[in-house]
């Protein structure tokens, strides 16, 4: 189990004015903020991250794809009701849901809910010159809000359409204002592929195809994990032990591929992003769970990987999740992670970490606190005070602890 930990210890003043409501004009023009052990800490602009990161790294992205899961409806009396979509139920998983069909089920949170009595909602949809309705009932309330049926009219359109055509960016409750049209494009990252987050793996908002360019230049590989971010990344740690906070748990996908280039990899593995680096060090779990169960649940539980003793090095523990695999002939492991990295967690597979400036008292600084100590209070403080921008449309920062031994 882990330490004695205090929320209030991972805690600093964050003014509202270094939150900036939109990113920068160009992607790779944000600032990058170089953090390498014992060196002074030094800054660039993002579009040179290439020559910060060794050649023989590997860097692992998060290819998710934002999708629009606001909706917002207005009921007769001219109230506003937001619905925001936050996983699905029925049909189960999320490209299955976002391909539905005429009706499917999400868990939602649910915005000016004492306006919504318990008639449906409705929502007009304009296809070219067809005009179809959505319509959402509430269900019973769970944990995190409420269930939802979903149901429209025109079963020529998945839901996942619908979402595209009338539903809004997440933007993060920090990001004071609605969504414009450039932040279907801003708030999504340029290498983004499988529809099913409702926030941004913002780590990877500043790369541009010039970045990437330049990475193959130099040799560097890339390989692509999907961990499709829920809504619980932006919640506090309230409680005043770390070890009293309920983490939320996430699914993610890695391919053979992948498993295999991570497997035959020798040199430092690069994170791009807290998501990814949860994936990563899921996997190792993993790995050393199948070696106990072949039959166990593809699950890391919050504080499991802090109980579980490590009995095997990384590229067993990889191997063990390729033969899972190759036993049930699949091309790709899909599992799920409420893991979470706090200080005291010993790092197995990320070297480096590409990332944003997080919240006070969030489950991601902590991460960061995890990963280069009590040195997280001086790279904060010198981002405070070299006027860098912070959280989701802020600016960057490379962390390369000298060893996570």
């Amino acid at each position: 189990m882990i330490g004695p930990l205090n929320t209030e210890d991972f805690n600093y003043a964050l003014p509202e004015d270094r939150i900036p409501y939109f990113p920068v004009v160009e992607r790779d023009h944000s600032k990058l903020l170089i953090y390498d052990g014992s060196r002074p800490i030094q800054q660039a602009e993002f579009s040179h991250i290439a020559q910060y990161i060794p050649d023989k790294a590997l860097l692992v992205f998060n290819n998710t794809r934002v999708v629009h899961a606001r909706f917002i409806f207005e009921v007769t009396t001219g109230s506003k009701i937001e619905v925001f979509c936050l996983k699905p139920v029925n049909p189960v998983g999320y490209e299955n849901s976002l391909k539905a069909s005429g009706e499917c089920i999400w868990e939602c949170m649910i915005g000016n809910l004492k306006k919504w009595k318990d008639a449906p909602l409705k929502h007009p949809i304009v296809k070219g010159t067809s005009l179809s309705q959505l319509t959402a009932t509430r269900l019973s309330a769970t944990a995190n809000g409420f269930l939802v049926r979903f149901s429209w009219d025109d079963e020529t359109m998945a839901f996942g359409e619908i979402m595209d055509r009338i539903g809004l960016v997440p933007l993060p409750p920090y990001i004071k204002r609605q969504p414009v049209a450039t932040d279907n494009d801003r708030y999504q990252t340029v290498y983004a592929i499988h529809n099913g987050s409702v926030a941004a793996p913002t780590a990877g908002l500043h790369f541009t195809d010039a970045v990437l360019r330049q990475f193959h230049a130099k040799g560097i590989r890339q390989v692509n994990i999907t961990l499709h971010v829920g809504a619980g990344t932006f919640l506090p740690v309230k409680s005043q032990r770390v070890a009293d906070h309920t983490m939320h748990a996430e699914q993610f996908t890695v391919s053979q591929q992948a498993l295999e280039e991570l497997w035959g990899h020798s040199g430092p593995v690069t994170s791009i992003g807290t998501t990814t680096m949860r994936t990563l060090e899921s996997l190792f779990w993993l790995g050393i769970k199948l070696q106990q169960a072949s039959s166990a649940t593809l699950f890391i539980d919050q504080w499991e990987p802090y109980e579980s003793r490590k009995i095997m090095n990384v590229k067993e523990s990889l191997e063990n999740l390729i033969n899972h695999l190759i036993r049930h002939n699949l091309k790709e492991l899909t599992a799920t992670t409420r893991m979470m990295i706090v200080p005291g967690y010993r790092f197995q597979v990320v070297d480096q970490l590409i990332t944003n400036f997080h919240q006070p008292r969030s489950s991601l600084l902590l991460l960061v606190a995890a990963f280069i100590g009590e040195d997280w209070k001086k790279v904060y403080d010198y981002a405070l005070h070299h006027d860098f921008r912070f959280l989701s449309y802020g600016d960057s920062s490379l962390l390369m602890p000298e060893s996570r031994e």
